[in-house]
Parts: structure tokens; C-alpha cells; sequence
């Protein structure tokens, strides 16, 4: 019956003559089966013709005979027995297809055959009864489950790569693998893309291909439903490995659903099959336990994203959509199955979070999937298993490796955002893991001290990222980090994130200042002048992306805070400067701040609507710029901004309207600024409306101002509105020239009338002077100066009346008004510039009389002072210092129109710097010299030591105006740095005021290096003997000086030796390679070679220009940057870029060490062993320097000592003893700095306990080493120096003599071993006891076990692997 139904298919018929031939040829089935199914034995031509024509219509038709017409499938075997056809010549027939379709080179057809012949045995297999028919053979079912990796045409060689990325791990960065791997990787690859060449498939191949492997796949899924794996692990492992490779195969549309039960057949997609085998594989009739963690270990690189093959280590895959969604299915299939398999399973997912962790590499994109994938398979723990992993992640968190660290703080994150656990687990020690403030205080923020900047920046920037969540608990677990009610670690938390806002580090930089936004935004810190300081400082950072990040800070915190007015003011220091930054993108950054702020919030001005927070925002910002920050100096940035937005074109004549029209409004100041800036720098201005709002304003408003200046100066405080006015007179000077000539003159005469009654504040004098300037500006240079000789001239009329009746009257200064003496004195100045020639010698000597005695006034009756009076110093007057102050500004003005007074009055006021003591008088002195120096350059050249010397001064007002006086004139150019200009600037250096010494590098750096590169390099030497103030080189430090200099500038002195190498430090981190390399030997030259000649005396002088020598050529800033490797810097992520600048920098550091080794020998080497006699010879303690220099030398050397110092074998013992006994102190220092109490419990109750225990220890231990030191210093012995007792060394051979010493060295040594051991039992008994009865008196139990010390905590404790 059921033979029947087989004759009745087209393949019954092919399928039965195939037998006929089979019966034929029993060899060639003994044969194929004596193989083990390794290797494919053709068949006969004529038979495999006849086969191949059928196609594979005749393995379906079979394969569904079999499946569905057979009604009991066990009867098969009887069937087949019955029907003559042989089970072992079938099995052979079927291998045969599939050895041909594994093949590389196979086409189409015999691919498509080989996955249906494989699927046809897989059938077959599962049918109850194959192994007694001998149908089972292991080879052929792991060839047949495999097939599908070799039937689906795999991508070219170039694009596999392509897939996946070069490096797994941060281990594999730095490691190489052997020559012989790597070819014989490369030729396999070569063989695999000649053989797949010619191979090509169209997409119905493909299609067809496909249908094949879904046939086979599921005759596989049919096959474990029925066949037990369980004695057969291998070949369970190995499905799983097949399923787990299939899980790529193709996309999968829709969401996967996972059941116990499914039908196969309603299976469509390959990965759902492939997760539905895993399944399988996982039910107790395939296997315990074993079975499981093989999965879990195959899933593991899944979730990792990483290809991992038979050996050697993984490799990345792409983090592409498709292997995106892969991961997430593979997840949600372990959350799965740890639901139904529960017990079973969940140590395994503790093993694999583990793993998951350990296994995390450093690239951003994967921790942070990897982190997810950890908080979604933790979400199916109970709190017990919760907690044990939070155990673990917590001694994971100290690991040794940086991605360990980082990666922890991610899987902090994560589970930060899930819900807090708040039920109690099994055992009571582990609930203190389950809250979030665990993870918090003890996990993230505790990474703050991590010795990576890379960890410290991640952490800092988790930590911002937690005041984000939603959660109640984590903002008050982290308040409670800054909260007052623990004061001192707050404020210690509080001062390690403002110095983590200065590290070294750019990303730790940029973290700090995240996290410092997060807390100010949401109040755990306050608003302090140094919290807010810090953010506006980091918009000057060094670095560019510091720069932006610290702008995007101040931007977000005045967008949280917008009514706060120190955020007001913080922004704008931040802001504004950033302006003018030497980084176009920080420009950028800026102008697109500022115009957000201010420029787009400008709307119509109406009194009845209400403005919005914006636009409120807008005005007092600008209220901000006209008051409180004028002594900012943010005038000149802001007006360089609307530089830029003129050429933009932003200032249009609805802006100017709207701008206009607040100009009657209470905010007036702050329309007035902004319109003092765009006519300033634009032209396409509509100048009618502001006329018309000038007319509007006249009497209304200006001269209620006016009253205001008058009323406020007898109440003796200042109104707010004299920047306004400033403003007013600003736009009405810019506009003049658009005026008719009736309202130029009205203007004047008001401005004329306001000045001569001096009822003008004295901050309004000199724009209101230079608005004058402007309204008489003509085309004839004559009618200009010829307006001014009138008007100006008028005004010094006035003033020289008004002062002739102050000095010339002998009660003049009974009654004076100090403030109008201030004007009269301010207003002759500034006219003065615009009339030289309406300026006498009255005039001149008047106002010289401010500054002397009264004795010296002029005789009544008498138009002119004589000629000359006395220039040797003002002396004292009853006048007030600020009148006198006023004085001298008044008097540099008229020098700077008249050269004969520059002549005159120059050593007056060099002079007065020396021996002046009115700081405001000084002060103004030093700001004249320096406008001289401008036009009369080569006169006051011989006078800048004079104004330099004001860098020592006494009052740091005076230090601080000089600095920025002499920068800006170094900058033009019109002084150069000659005599002991430099060396004073480097005295700058170590001022007593951190803010003046900051000045002072920022100017060295950022203005005056870039313009003369050479100049530290060049003044280095001179620096050594200028500031030790030795002169008996014949060379250096011979510039003239006066005894007053000499005193002030010098740093002499072991006081100051700290102040030296400070400088000495600066100039050297700012040297480049070349540099330090000639410095080095520029020093051999001239400062250990003229000692070594005895050119320069050993005088006490002398050994310390020597030993300071040795030391700075010790520092580590001496030393070519080229050959180190920065401390504490990360690897980069791998790539062609950096494995290029990899191979770069190991050539380069190569040559040059190669080059500084051979200079170091054939220059420094023999002026070493020079010296080194010289001073054994004089017994001098800068021999103490010289080994030390050494030491420090040839650390990079310590092989080579002997070849170093061939010419002086002394020496050359010395040294090598030198470096054994560093290293041990090294080593010893760093076993006490990182040896910790083991934790028997690693709860943080636990670590509180054992803390004090800890630092006791440590303080012991610290006590033993100097003690094991100093045994193994006198047990290893110096090498002998030169004395008495030291052997002649003859020039003719002498007989042996027998060696006394070396004799009594041996028992002596043999002595000190013994005293040494008893020594080594003393020291810890007595370390114990001390400790034991220290512990008995807090309550605790101590053993001798409890003081085992490890250099590492147990990262990897409770981690199996699969």
C-alpha cells in the first residue's frame, strides 16, 4: 500500500533505478563508509547523470513521502527492507550530495541537493529506530547540521573584514599577533577568495538556496524533537553553536515570540527557528546543566556583538541595525528562558553578567549596549541575586584594568534607572546593596579618586547625569554627598570638583563642568562667586572643546536660573570674552549665545504688555553691562561683537526701531548701550529716529540727568546714570555727521555750557569732549583745528583760571573742593590733547605746582613760573593723593603733545617710582611712562628697567597695572626685550598674589611666547646666574643694573630656592624638543665645563650655581618628550590614523634616543667623571647633587652603565648601587601604597571597621621598611670610595695574597643574615601586638591572619567561566 504510493511520485521511479545501481556497486558503499564521511567518493558518471537530472523535486517528493504518507514512520525501515533498498548504500548516496554540496566551488543545483539530502538524513535520523538501523554516524549528523554555513555564499574576503572590526578587547591594542599567524591567516584568506571568485549567484539562486536552508533547518528542529542528545554532548555543542551563527542568517520582521510547543512549519524566519532550536537544546532530554551554560557561553557573544570562532580571541562586529536587533532578541531569549528554566538557570546569568563585564571593550557605542544589556538580564533576578551582583560589581569597580572601572560606572547608570528595590532579601548582609544610594556613593562617586582621567571624567559626568532621573532617592543620595549635614566631606567633595574643573585632563575638564552645572541647577551646591567663577573660567580653557563645553554650561545654567543675578553676571564673564577667542568655532559659539540672549529678544517697546521671561532677561543682562561690569573691561569684547554682526548684516531698521523705542522705558541704560554699539560699527543705520529721540529727550530728560549728577555727588554717591549719558554722547559723536549745522550747534552750545559750569560727571567729561570732536570734524584739517583752538581753547582757559586761583592764592587750598579741583584738573587734560597750541608754559608749571610745595608758586603780578624748578622729586604739598594723582595724568598729557616736556619731566617721573609713596600717584605714573613709550619711543627706552621694576612693587595694584602695560607694549613691539626686562617678568612669575602670577603666564603664553618662540630658550642659562645673582661668569648676567634692582629682583638663597625651580619648571614645559635638547647642551658648555676647567671658582658661590645645575638638569621637563609616554594618558581607539602615528612615534622616539644617548656620552659623560674628581678632591657636598643627577639619568640606562662609564669604573659601581637601592625604595613605596587589609566581608559597614585598622597598619609598615632598608643597605654594602685603606693598584703583576677581608665580610654577613632575620620577627611582633592591643581597646577581635596584606583587590572572586 504504501509502496504504492512511493511508485506513484517521479522520484519513486528515479529513487528505485538509483537503488538498482547501488546493489551494484556494494564497494563503493564500503568504501564511502570506511571514510567516516570525510571525504566525498564520486560516483559513477553515469549514475550521478541520471541523479542530477531528477533535480531536487526528487529529494522533496521523498522528504514528503517520508513526512506526511507514511502514517506509522516506524514501519520505514520495514518498507524500504522489504522493497530491496539497502539503509547503508542510502546513507552513502545522501553523503555523497552533501559532500558535493559543502564543496566551495559547488554551483547552485548541487548546493540546493546537499541541504535537501542533508534535511532527508536529519528525517530519517529522527525516526525511531535509525540507530538500530545504523542510520546514526556522528560525523555525517554534524556535517549535515552545518551545511548551511557552507551552502550560503559568503560575502567576498575584503567585505568579511569589512564586517567586522579590527580589535575586540583594549588587550588586544597593544598586543601583536606572531608573524606565522598572521600569514597563514592571509593565505588562507587568498585561497578562499580564488576559489569563490568565479562563483556567482543571481537573486533567484539565492532565493533557491534560501528555501534549502530553511527545509534543512527545520528538519533539524524535527530532528531534536524526537532524537535525545543527551549522551551526545558534542553534538549538542555543536548545534549550538549552529543555531547560534544562524541567529544572523537574516532579519527577522515583526517581534519574536518564544513557547514551549511550536510548530515548525508556522516558523518563517531562519533566526526564529535558530531560537526555537536553542529551546530545545536547553529541555532536560538533551542534557542538565552542561547544556545551558553552552548556550549562555554562545549568547554571551552575541550580546557582546562580537564574532567569535573556533579559536583565538574574538573580533567586533559592527553595531549596525541588524546586529542591534539580533543582540536584543538574544536578550530577550535569556530573559526567557531564566523564566521558565528559573533555578536552573539563574546561576548561569550571573555568570554571564560577569563575563559581560569582563569581557566589555572601551569603545563608547559598546559599553553602552552592553551596559543595557546588563540592567534588562539583572531585571530578572531576585533582590538576593540582585544583590549578590551588586556585590560583585562593587569589588569589579576597583579592578585593575580602566575599561573595567568605566564599564562598571555604565551598568551604574543603568540600573539607576530602574526601579528601586525596597523588599528585603533572604540574608540580612546583602540588603545594604540593594538601595540606589549604594550605587551612588559607593560605586559611582567613589570613581571620583580614580587614578584614570578617564574614569574620573566619566564618573563626574554620570553624576550630573542622576540628578536627571525621576527618582526622589537618587537626587537625595547625592545631595547628601554635598549636604551640610556632613560638613567636613562635603566641602572636601565641594573642593575635589573644582579642582577635577582644573585637571590636566580634557575630559576630565569638560565632566567636572557638567557635573558642576548639575548640581547648581538643581541646588545641591550654592550659588557661590567661586562655584559660578569656575564655570566662566573654563571658557578661557586651554582647549577648545573645554571652551564649548563651559559655553554650553553657562548657557544652560542662565537657562534654568534666568532671574538669579550672579548666573546673570557669570555668564556674561564667560560669554562676552570668548568673543574675541583665537578659535573661530569658540567665536562662533559665542556670538550665536549673545545673539539669542540679546539681539533676538529686542521687540517693539510698548508700556501696556508684559514682557516675557526673555525678553526681562535681555534687559537686565544689559542693565548688568552698564553697571556692575564696567570693571570688567567687557566694553571692548562687546563692541567687537557687534563688529561682527555688522558685516552680517544683522542690524536692520526694524531692529534699530525697536531698539529705539525703549529708550524712554526704566531700561533705558540698556537701549542706549545697545545703540552706542550698532552706530558705532554699522553705517546702515536709520539716523532720523534717533534724532528724533534725542529731541524727545532734551529737556526732558538730560538735564534731569544732570541734576542727578549734581544732587548725587553732594550725597556722595554715584548714579547709575552716567554710563547712559556716556551712551547718549557716544551715538550723538557717531552720528554727527548725518546732523544739519543748526543742530550740530545747539548740540555744542549745550555741551559747552555743561562742560564750562563743570556740572558734568567726571565719567562723562572725556566722551562729552570727544562728541565735541566730532560735531566739529570737517574735510579741512584748518576748519577742524580751528573749532577745537576755539572750543578747547576755552576750556583750558577756564581750568588754567581756575587752577592759577587754587595755587596762586595763599588760602586757595583752605576751601578746596576736592571733586571740581578733580574736573578742572581731568577737563585740562583731555582738551589739552585736542589744542597743543592754546597749552603755555603757565599752564604746564600749574599744574606742575599741583604735584610741588607752595613755596614754589608764582610771585603775584607775574604771567610766567620760571623756567625750571626743582626735578629731583615732588615734594609734598597738602593737595589730597587724588588731586595729586589727577596731576600727573594731566601733566603726561601735555607731554604727549609737547617733546621738549617728555625731556623735561621724564626722570621726575622715573624718579617718583623710586622713592614715591602715594600708590595712586605711582600708579598713573606708570600709565604716563607707557603712553610716552608709544610716541616717543627711543626717548623712554632708557627708562623701561625704571617702569619694569614697579613688577617688585609694593602694592599689587601698581604690579598688576604694570604687567599689563609692558604685555601691551611688547606686544606692538614698542619695547624689546632687552636687559633685565625678562628676568623681572619672571619674577612675575612667583608673586605673592595668585591672581598676578596667573596674569602674568597667561601673558608670557598666550601673547608674548607666540611672538618670540625662542625667547625662554634664550634667556634659561641667564636665568640660573641673574637670579642667584652670580657674576663671575664672563658672559652671562652682565647687563647693567642698579643696586635697587639687584635687591628687589633677587631670588638668592635657599628661601627662595622654591620660587626658582618654579620658574625654572615654567620655561622648561614650554620648550620644545629641540630646545631642550641644545639647552642641555648649552649647558654643558658653559656652566659644567667652565667648572670642570676651574674656569669658575668653587667658591660657596659657586657650588651653588653647581648643585642647582645638577638639579635642574635632573627635572623631568629636561627630558626630550619625544621618548616618554605620557602618565595616565588612555589608548586610543584603533584605527588606521592612530596605528599610523603609533608606528611614527616609535621610529621617532627610536632616533631621538639614539641621539640623546650618544650626545649624553660623548659630551656630559666626560665632564662627569671630570667634576666628579674635582669635587672628591675638594671634598665638596655638591658630590651629593652630581649622583643624584645621575641616578636620575640613568634610569633609562641601567644595562648600559658600565659601557657609559668605561673611563671611570668607580663611578660606574656607584651608580649601578645608586639605582639597585631606588628601586627597591620604589618598590617598597609602592607595596605600602597599594597593599590594603584583605576584606573577609565586603559589606561597607565592614570596610568603615577595618579602616582604622588599615591606616595603622600602613603607618607600621612605614616603620618596617626604613628598618629593612637600612639592613639591606648594610648587608648588600656601598661600593668602597676612595681612602686610605683602599688596595695600591701596581703597575707590574704581585703575587697572590690571601683575602683577609673578604673573609671576615663572610661571617660578618653571615651575622647580620641571622641579626636580620630576628630583626624581620621582631618588627611585625611588635607591629601585632601594637596593633592587637590598639584593636582590643575599640571592641574588636583581632588575629594575625586579619594582616595579610595583596597589592590588588579580588576583582575576579566568585567569577567562573564557561
Amino acid at each position: 500500500m504504501v509502496y504504492s504510493k512511493f511508485q506513484n511520485t517521479v522520484f519513486g521511479v528515479a529513487f528505485l533505478k538509483a537503488m538498482l545501481f547501488m546493489f551494484c556497486f556494494p564497494a563503493w558503499v564500503d568504501a564511502v563508509w570506511d571514510l567516516e564521511f570525510t571525504e566525498g567518493k564520486p560516483l559513477d558518471d553515469t549514475i550521478e547523470e541520471e541523479l542530477a537530472a531528477s533535480g531536487d523535486k526528487a529529494f522533496r517528493t521523498l522528504y514528503h513521502c517520508l513526512l506526511t504518507h507514511v502514517p506509522d514512520q516506524q514501519h520505514i525501515w520495514t518498507i524500504l527492507g522489504d522493497n530491496g533498498v539497502s539503509i547503508r548504500s542510502l546513507v552513502a548516496v545522501l553523503s555523497v550530495f552533501v559532500q558535493a554540496g559543502k564543496a566551495k566551488v559547488a554551483n547552485v543545483q548541487q548546493r540546493v541537493n546537499g541541504l535537501y539530502a542533508a534535511s532527508l538524513y536529519l528525517l530519517l535520523l529522527g525516526i525511531p529506530g535509525s540507530i538500530a538501523n545504523k542510520v546514526f554516524h556522528e560525523v555525517l549528523l554534524d556535517t549535515c547540521s552545518d551545511l548551511t554555513s557552507h551552502c550560503w555564499p559568503h560575502d567576498s574576503g575584503k567585505k568579511r573584514k569589512k564586517d567586522s572590526l579590527k580589535s575586540s578587547q583594549a588587550d588586544d591594542k597593544r598586543s601583536k599577533p606572531q608573524r606565522k599567524d598572521a600569514r597563514e591567516m592571509k593565505m588562507d584568506d587568498v585561497e578562499e577568495e580564488e576559489e569563490e571568485e568565479g562563483c556567482h549567484f543571481s537573486g533567484q539562486d539565492l532565493m533557491k538556496i534560501r528555501d534549502a536552508v530553511t527545509f534543512l533547518v527545520q528538519s533539524l528542529l524535527r530532528f531534536l524533537q524526537t532524537f535525545p542528545l543527551k549522551d551526545r554532548p558534542h553534538s549538542a555543542s555543536n548545534c549550538i553553536r549552529i543555531f547560534s551563527k544562524l541567529l544572523y542568517f537574516e532579519p527577522v520582521i515583526g517581534e519574536l515570540t518564544f513557547a514551549a510547543d511550536q510548530d515548525v512549519a508556522k516558523l518563517r524566519s531562519v533566526p526564529e527557528m535558530a531560537f526555537y532550536g536553542l529551546q530545545l537544546l536547553c529541555s532536560p532530554k538533551h542534557g542538565d546543566q552542561k547544556e545551558v551554560r553552552g548556550l549562555f557561553h554562545r549568547l554571551l557573544y552575541v550580546i557582546l556583538m562580537m564574532n567569535k570562532g573556533n579559536s583565538g580571541k574574538p573580533s567586533l562586529l559592527i553595531p549596525n541595525q541588524a546586529n542591534l536587533a539580533t543582540r536584543d532578541q538574544a536578550i530577550q531569549f535569556i530573559c526567557y528562558l531564566v523564566g521558565e528554566l528559573k533555578e536552573l538557570a539563574l546561576p548561569f546569568l550571573q555568570i554571564l553578567l560577569q563575563h559581560i563585564c569582563f569581557q566589555m571593550v572601551e569603545k563608547n557605542e559598546f559599553r553602552s549596549h552592553g551596559a543595557q544589556a546588563v540592567g534588562m538580564l539583572t531585571s530578572q533576578m531576585a533582590n538576593t541575586d540582585y544583590a549578590c551582583f551588586i556585590k560583585w560589581l562593587f569589588i569589579f569597580s576597583r579592578n585593575s584594568k580602566m575599561v573595567h572601572r568605566l564599564f562598571s560606572i555604565d551598568v551604574v547608570m543603568v540600573l539607576l534607572e530602574q526601579q528601586e528595590r525596597t523588599e528585603e532579601c533572604q540574608d540580612p548582609e546583602l540588603s545594604c546593596f540593594l538601595p540606589h544610594k549604594f550605587l551612588i556613593q559607593n560605586l559611582l562617586f567613589a570613581r571620583r579618586m580614580d587614578e584614570s582621567p578617564t574614569v574620573q571624567g566619566h564618573a563626574l559626568a554620570c553624576l550630573a547625569q542622576c540628578l536627571e532621573l525621576p527618582s526622589l532617592n537618587i537626587t537625595r543620595a547625592v545631595h547628601n554627598l554635598f549636604s551640610a549635614s556632613e560638613k567636613i566631606s562635603a566641602k572636601e567633595n565641594l573642593a575635589l570638583l573644582l579642582r577635577r574643573a582644573k585637571n590636566s585632563k580634557t575630559n576630565v575638564r569638560k565632566s567636572a563642568l557638567q557635573a558642576l552645572l548639575g548640581l547648581l541647577k538643581h541646588g545641591v551646591i550654592p550659588m557661590s562667586c567661586e562655584n559660578l567663577g569656575t564655570l566662566s573660567e573654563r571658557c578661557r580653557d586651554p582647549a577648545v572643546s573645554v571652551k564649548k563645553k563651559a559655553l554650553q554650561c553657562v548657557g544652560e545654567l542662565l537657562a534654568a536660573k534666568p532671574e538669579c543675578r550672579d548666573v546673570q553676571k557669570m555668564w556674561l564673564q564667560g560669554v562676552v570674552p570668548a568673543v574675541v577667542d583665537s578659535e573661530n568655532s569658540v567665536q562662533d559659539k559665542a556670538l550665536e549665545a549673545l545673539d539669542q540672549v540679546l539681539l533676538s529678544q529686542i521687540k517693539p517697546y510698548s508700556a501696556s504688555s508684559h514682557m516675557s521671561v526673555s525678553q526681562r532677561l535681555t534687559w537686565d543682562l544689559l542693565d548688568l553691562l552698564c553697571n556692575e561690569c564696567q570693571n570688567l573691561r567687557l566694553g571692548q569684547y562687546f563692541s567687537r561683537a557687534f563688529t561682527i554682526w555688522s558685516k552680517q548684516n544683522k542690524f536692520t531698521s526694524a531692529f534699530v526701531t525697536n531698539l529705539v523705542s525703549h529708550t524712554e522705558a526704566d531700561h533705558a541704560a540698556g537701549a542706549w548701550l545697545l545703540l552706542s554699539k550698532v552706530v558705532t560699527s554699522s553705517h546702515r543705520v536709520p539716523y532720523g529716529k534717533i534724532l528724533d529721540a534725542w529731541d524727545t529727550m532734551n529737556r526732558n530728560v538730560i538735564y534731569m540727568i544732570l541734576l542727578n549728577f549734581f544732587l548725587s555727588y553732594c550725597l556722595s554717591s554715584k548714579d547709575v546714570n552716567v554710563t547712559t549719558c556716556c551712551h547718549i554722547l557716544c551715538v550723538i559723536g557717531d552720528i554727527a555727521t548725518h546732523l544739519n549745522e543748526d543742530t550740530k550747534d545747539r548740540i555744542v552750545a549745550d555741551l559747552m555750557s555743561w562742560l564750562r559750569t563743570f556740572t558734568l560727571s567726571l565719567e562723562v567729561i572725556t566722551p562729552a569732549v570727544e562728541t565735541l570732536y566730532q560735531l566739529g570734524k570737517n574735510e579741512d584739517i584748518k576748519q577742524t583745528q580751528a573749532f577745537l583752538d576755539q572750543h578747547c581753547g576755552d576750556l583750558v582757559s577756564v581750568c588754567e583760571a581756575y587752577l592759577a586761583n587754587i595755587i596762586l592764592n595763599e588760602n586757595g587750598t583752605q576751601n578746596l573742593n576736592e571733586e571740581m579741583m578733580v574736573k578742572y584738573l581731568h577737563t585740562l587734560g583731555v582738551a589739552s590733547l585736542h589744542c597743543p597750541t592754546k597749552v603755555g608754559k603757565r599752564t604746564v608749571l600749574l599744574v606742575e605746582s599741583v604735584l610741588t610745595t607752595h613755596s614754589d608758586k608764582v610771585p603775584e603780578g607775574q604771567e610766567e613760573l620760571p623756567a625750571s624748578l626743582p626735578l629731583s622729586q615732588f615734594k609734598a604739598n597738602s593737595l589730597p593723593t587724588r588731586v595729586r594723582a589727577h596731576g600727573v595724568i594731566t601733566l603726561g598729557k601735555m607731554c604727549l603733545q609737547h617733546e621738549e616736556l617728555v625731556h623735561r619731566y621724564l626722570p621726575v617721573f622715573a624718579r617718583e617710582l623710586e622713592v614715591g609713596t602715594e600708590v595712586a600717584v605711582r600708579n598713573n605714573v606708570v600709565v604716563i611712562m607707557c603712553d610716552m613709550s608709544v610716541r616717543y619711543t627711543n626717548v623712554v627706552d632708557h627708562y623701561i628697567p625704571n617702569i619694569s621694576a614697579c613688577l617688585r612693587d609694593s602694592d599689587a595694584v601698581i604690579r598688576e597695572q604694570t604687567l599689563i602695560m609692558l604685555t601691551n607694549l611688547l606686544q606692538e613691539e614698542f619695547v624689546k626685550w632687552k636687559g633685565s626686562l625678562f628676568f623681572h617678568f619672571m619674577v612675575a612669575l612667583v608673586d605673592p598674589d595668585p591672581a598676578i602670577a596667573s596674569l602674568c603666564e597667561y601673558c608670557l603664553l598666550h601673547l608674548l611666547l607666540k611672538k618670540t618662540p625662542e625667547m625662554f630658550s634664550q634667556h634659561f642659562i641667564e636665568c640660573v646666574f641673574h637670579f642667584n645673582s652670580y657674576n663671575k661668569h664672563n658672559s652671562y648676567n652682565k647687563f647693567p643694573q642698579t643696586e635697587r634692582e639687584k635687591v628687589q629682583f633677587s631670588l638668592k638663597g635657599a628661601q627662595h630656592r622654591e620660587k626658582r625651580f618654579r620658574i625654572y619648571h615654567f620655561l622648561l614645559e614650554h620648550f620644545t624638543d629641540a630646545q631642550r635638547f641644545n639647552i642641555a647642551n648649552k649647558i654643558n658648555q658653559t656652566i659644567l665645563a667652565c667648572f670642570a676647567d676651574e674656569e669658575l671658582p668653587l667658591d660657596a658661590d659657586g657650588a651653588e650655581i653647581l648643585s642647582e645645575t645638577f638639579s635642574i638638569l635632573s627635572l623631568k621637563e629636561m627630558n626630550v618628550q619625544a621618548i616618554l609616554t605620557p602618565a595616565g594618558e588612555e589608548p586610543e581607539e584603533e584605527n588606521m590614523a592612530t596605528m599610523t602615528k603609533a608606528v611614527l612615534q616609535a621610529a621617532q622616539k627610536k632616533v631621538v634616543s639614539q641621539v640623546q644617548k650618544k650626545a649624553f656620552i660623548d659630551n656630559t659623560v666626560p665632564l662627569i667623571i671630570s667634576l666628579k674628581n674635582l669635587l672628591e678632591e675638594k671634598r665638596s657636598p655638591v658630590l651629593r647633587d652630581l649622583m643624584a643627577y645621575l641616578q636620575v639619568k640613568m634610569q633609562d640606562y641601567r644595562n648600559e652603565v658600565k659601557e657609559f662609564f668605561s673611563g671611570d669604573e668607580q663611578l660606574a659601581a656607584e651608580v649601578e648601587f645608586a639605582l639597585r637601592t631606588s628601586e627597591r625604595e620604589r618598590e617598597m613605596q609602592k607595596q605600602m601604597d597599594n597593599c590594603s587589609l584583605t576584606e573577609k566581608t565586603k559589606t561597607p559597614s565592614a570596610q568603615v571597621r577595618t579602616h582604622h585598622i588599615q591606616k595603622c597598619l600602613l603607618v607600621a609598615i612605614k616603620g618596617i621598611s626604613v628598618i629593612l632598608l637600612s639592613l639591606q643597605v648594610s648587608v648588600q654594602g656601598a661600593p668602597t670610595r676612595p681612602g686610605p685603606l683602599l688596595p695600591f693598584v701596581f703597575a707590574t703583576p704581585q703575587p697572590p695574597r690571601s683575602n683577609r677581608e673578604s673573609a671576615r665580610l663572610a661571617h660578618t654577613d653571615r651575622y647580620v643574615s641571622i641579626n636580620k632575620r630576628i630583626s624581620y620577627h621582631f618588627v611585625f611582633s611588635l607591629v601585632f601586638l601594637s596593633l592587637s592591643d590598639l584593636q582590643k581597646k575599640k571592641g574588636l577581635h583581632v588575629t594575625s591572619n586579619d594582616y595579610i596584606l595583596q597589592t590588588e583587590p579580588l576583582c575576579g572572586e566568585n567569577l567562573f567561566f564557561f
